[in-house]
């Protein structure tokens, strides 16, 4: 059977037992329907979230065969529930771009899996709608204002960052001009589309503390220069408000389930490689005020995703996680050593080995943060045990724990050794995270540093634009801001046809965005694209409902 062959066959307990598993009075909880709920920001507990567990789930460099990092972490925390560690598993929202796109739903897969999986592959609870309005109605302010004869900030159209946001993989969007029809019509002037996975507004509400954190983070978003070359805000156009009114319930985590019935968060949607790519503080500490463990992942390979999680999610909340997974697989290695993907599944111990540095460059990189590291080999019934031993006998010899990760196939049952490890590592390793860099370094140490330590750099060039907009961070009084770099999932490197452990590389800085609603600077690096394409043949050619109102397809 596939994912959603397997999701159909479990009985869905209601969300109200899934709340008292979880630890919360029913009439707190807002249902949508029977198997969802929203969760109150009040339930968050701070002195009960430093006595609570972390956990990262992060994985080596994608590739197109995948490694499974959502179903390990969903099979890890079944098997600390096995183990009577009261557990949750806190994940990001799955964007409707990858869904109907090339990569597919993100609610995990066989056995491991948070359900309903149709619902939060879709439309779920109506997050990512929601941020879309408040993004767009921010666009659409501005726009009113340069075409009103009452222009009273004299904002400049030429000077404006701020684009517009859609849910949905469309490269045709990426560059546009709008404002043409007339002079009923707008200020004709060239803008674009992003993915809402890349969205400021996505940035915001995954990094505020709450309400009112929200409100201020939205005002703070700059939106372009005044004729007089003075700085312009969303407060100025007084958007902040109306923007928070839209996000009143999408600030609000999602309460799910797993296969096993364990209770699981849902919340937030940011992609690693343009993105922060991790779920919510707001979630994650809610999962931690409820939990002895919280498990949760962070996008892409962990010089993405993980990097920005510690560096930025840790560093702005305070948060501390006590372990970090490693996700991989004999596949993955093996096309990391330079298999054809259509041979990934005949055993090749010889490319496996060669795929080896990049798991290793990955090790090294979490030892960084000065955190403790766990493999776990995600297994497919293709693995032979000659390859299973390659990678085991590395990790042995780097002195890592190591797991076979059966969860697909078995649920919590495949992943007690894994969960087992995590828990010795809790219980015999104090805790000493410490991040990458300072936010009061200068920007170029900050990116040169990521670059260079988290990538394996030579060293960094910047574009004349790169080096323009940094003169402007300066003259903004934003140089103390972190760096969500944004970067290809697919290379160590900016070129993603440098598989393996790229060397003596150089990665270029094209341009910087400016995110001071969120609280970062965005490096944009080689050709990355924050608004992504459909390929030929897109998931969405297999996607249907019968009838009866079932959905075939999904996956």
């Amino acid at each position: 059977m596939n994912d959603l062959d397997i999701a159909k066959k479990v009985k869905l307990q209601h969300i109200t037992d899934i709340a008292k598993k979880f630890g919360v009075d029913l009439d707190v909880i807002e249902m949508y329907g029977k198997y969802k709920a929203k969760l109150p920001i009040s339930l968050i507990d701070l002195d009960k979230v430093q006595k609570s567990n972390l956990i990262l789930v992060s994985a080596i460099s994608p590739t197109p065969a995948g490694e499974g990092k959502t179903t390990i972490s969903i099979g890890l925390s079944e098997g600390l529930n096995k183990l009577g560690k009261k557990t949750t598993v806190v994940l990001r929202e799955p964007s409707l771009g990858p869904v109907f796109g090339i990569k597919g739903g993100a609610t995990g897969g066989g056995l491991s899996q948070v359900l309903p999986m149709e619902d939060i592959n879709l439309h779920f609870t109506g997050d990512f709608s929601a941020i879309e309005k408040a993004h767009n109605l921010l666009a659409a302010l501005i726009d009113n204002k340069i075409q009103s004869k009452e222009n009273s900030l004299n904002l400049d159209p030429r000077t404006i960052s701020w684009k517009r946001v859609v849910d949905m993989n469309d490269r045709s969007l990426r560059r546009v001009i709008v404002g043409l029809g007339g002079t009923t019509s707008g200020i004709p002037r060239e803008s674009g589309f992003d993915i809402t996975a890349a969205s400021e507004i996505m940035a915001i509400l995954c990094l505020a503390d709450d309400l009112k954190n929200l409100k201020d983070r939205l005002g703070n978003i700059f939106v372009g220069y005044t004729f007089s070359k003075e700085p312009v805000f969303a407060r100025d156009l007084k958007a902040e408000g109306a923007m928070a009114a839209l996000l009143k319930d999408a600030i609000k985590p999602n309460l799910v389930q797993t296969i096993e019935g364990n209770p699981a968060i849902i919340h937030g949607g940011p992609f690693a490689n343009i993105a922060q790519g991790t779920n919510s503080v707001i979630a994650t500490r809610l999962g931690m005020s409820f939990s002895e463990y919280t498990v949760t992942e962070a996008g892409f390979g962990f010089d993405l995703g993980a990097e920005k999680f510690f560096d930025i999610k840790c560093q702005s909340s305070g948060l501390s996680p006590k372990a970090v997974v490693l996700t991989t697989t004999t596949r993955a290695l093996k096309y990391h050593g330079g298999a054809d993907l259509k041979n990934l599944t005949v055993p090749d111990c010889e490319s496996l080995l060669k795929g080896l540095p990049n798991l290793e460059k990955h090790l090294e990189n979490i030892k960084k943060f000065n955190v403790t590291p766990v493999i776990a080999l995600n297994r497919f019934e293709t693995d032979s045990e000659e390859e299973i031993k390659v990678v085991s006998d590395k990790a042995k010899k780097l002195g890592v724990k190591f797991a076979i990760a059966d969860n697909w196939a078995k649920g919590g049952e495949g992943a007690l050794e894994l969960a087992q490890h995590v828990i010795d590592v809790v219980e015999t390793n104090p805790p000493r995270f410490t991040p990458m860099y300072d936010w009061n370094w200068s920007m170029e140490k900050k990116i040169e540093t990521v670059a260079t330590r988290i990538y394996g750099a030579e060293h960094v060039e910047y574009t004349a634009q790169a080096k323009k907009d940094l003169k402007k961070i300066a003259s903004l009084g934003l140089e103390k801001l972190p760096v969500c770099i944004a970067k290809t999932q697919k290379s160590l490197s900016d070129n993603p046809a440098l598989l393996g452990r790229p060397k003596d590389f150089i990665v270029t800085v094209r341009e910087i965005e400016i995110a001071s609603g969120a609280g970062f600077v965005v490096p944009i690096t080689g050709n990355i694209m924050r608004m992504p394409g459909l390929p030929a043949h897109p998931a969405s050619e297999n996607i249907s409902i019968d009838a009866e109102g079932n959905i075939v397809g999904l996956f």
